[in-house]
């Protein structure tokens, strides 16, 4: 069906919202008011969509976008956010057990695009789709259709303090295993906690810092692949083996109870100047800053070896996609929606000036977006990049792998012992 496009000026998109917040209902409702708007627009009264999702650091703003279409277009826009420590996933799976399913929400692509296609609507037809950058269409595109529009470009690595790196006497950034460790001696001397670990949250470690010796692999989809296929093995790996010296220097040198520091905290620390770097990415670039204005910071890479040509990179990827529920009675305004999110002045505005957003879009110019956003901008440019990897994992598997991780912090498991049971979790999880 050809859908009308009629609307003046738009918003933008927002991502997933990593919050705290508890998931609610997602159950669809009917706004029983009736104004001009809605008669202009296809008669859009009665009209609501639910968008499922989940990044914390921009919830405020898209909720103010979902206001902004409704007095637009007469369509309501409802948001439910769940992130954070909790699992969005689990969320989502409980959303349609429930039969409260969402019109909108999000997918990460690749694996999870695999487990979710019965429920996606086909998106390749869409306006916006030939403004894409190529590397933005690789997690939903499946049999060569694109069933998820990305949010934007991340990327994450050590945020450092500038400051506190010179009051150490760290006068060149650390690219190796080695420099990194030489710095956070210099730090811990100078009376400094070296690193913010926030190792309460599962998706910290099973995710992210997991991900850094998979993207190190010679060739990370052949290594999932022989997993896949029971032919690999995380404890005969060398990038694993030499990931655990990188991990154990995380944890000599990080700060008191990192099995009880939650994002919230371990950002905080970072932004309060109470430790000189901090695993996370440019998502949380507005939460320092909002903490600490005058902060100056930028990225290291998290290296496992002394290989520098290879360390010196930082993962990036697209953090997350929008999808459409096929089985949605409004799937053709949810479609406008993204169009509207997607297309329109007032959506970029959006995306790079409130989002501080890394557009996934060719046509979308970002210059101001903050120290963090234009140091994953400059890596990129020059191609030092690494993959990201978990949307490739077996259901279920960061999640595991993040439990696994904590109980090896706590010294409930040996380093050898944590590496067999990643492979133990994978041959289960991809049965």
């Amino acid at each position: 069906m050809k859908r009308k496009w009629r609307l003046s000026t738009a918003v933008m998109t927002a991502g997933m919202v990593l919050t705290l917040a508890a998931c609610g209902g997602g159950s669809l409702t009917e706004d029983e008011g009736s104004t001009d708007a809605n008669a202009d627009n296809g008669n859009k009264q009665d009209v609501t969509l639910n968008v499922f999702q989940f990044k914390a650091e921009i919830a405020k703003d898209l909720e103010a976008m979902a206001k902004q279409y409704e007095e637009e277009t007469g369509v309501k826009v409802t948001v439910q956010t769940v992130g954070g420590g909790a699992d969005y996933g689990a969320a989502l799976k409980s959303q349609f057990a429930s039969g409260n399913e969402p019109d909108i929400f999000n997918n990460g692509g690749f694996t999870e695009a695999q487990t979710w296609k019965d429920k996606l609507e086909d998106l390749s037809d869409e306006k916006w789709v030939g403004d894409l950058t190529e590397v933005a269409k690789e997690p939903m595109t499946m049999e060569g259709k694109l069933y998820g529009m990305p949010m934007n470009l991340e990327g994450y690595g050590f945020i450092y303090n500038k400051e506190l790196f010179e009051k150490a006497g760290i006068s060149e950034l650390p690219k190796t295993l080695s420099e990194l460790t030489d710095a956070a001696e210099k730090l811990d001397k100078a009376g400094i906690t070296p690193f913010s670990v926030g190792y309460a949250e599962f998706w910290i470690l099973g995710i992210h810092l997991f991900n850094i010796p998979m993207a190190q692999q010679d060739d990370p989809d052949a290594f999932i692949q022989a997993l896949n296929e029971n032919k690999g093995k995380f404890e005969d790996n060398e990038q694993f083996q030499q990931f655990l010296k990188l991990f154990d220097l995380t944890i000599k040198y990080g700060n008191k109870n990192p099995l009880t520091t939650d994002y919230n905290t371990q950002v905080t620390q970072f932004a309060q100047g109470k430790t000189a770097m901090l695993q996370q990415g440019n998502w949380a670039q507005q939460m320092i800053l909002d903490v600490n204005p005058d902060i100056e910071m930028g990225f290291v890479p998290i290296p496992i070896n002394d290989d520098k040509e290879k360390m010196d990179r930082l993962p990036v990827g697209v953090p997350n996609n929008w999808v459409v529920n096929k089985n949605s009675k409004y799937k053709e305004e949810a479609k406008d929606f993204l169009e509207w999110m997607a297309t329109s002045d007032t959506g970029k505005d959006y995306m790079v000036n409130k989002f501080k957003f890394i557009p996934a879009f060719k046509s979308i110019e970002a210059n101001d977006l903050g120290p963090l956003a234009d140091d994953i901008l400059a890596y990129s440019n020059e191609g030092k990049t690494i993959s990201w990897n978990w949307f490739k994992y077996p259901d279920g598997a960061v999640n595991e792998y993040g439990a696994l991780m904590q109980a090896y912090v706590g010294g409930q498991k040996t380093g050898d012992e944590m590496l067999q049971d990643f492979t133990k979790v994978w041959a289960d999880k991809a049965k």
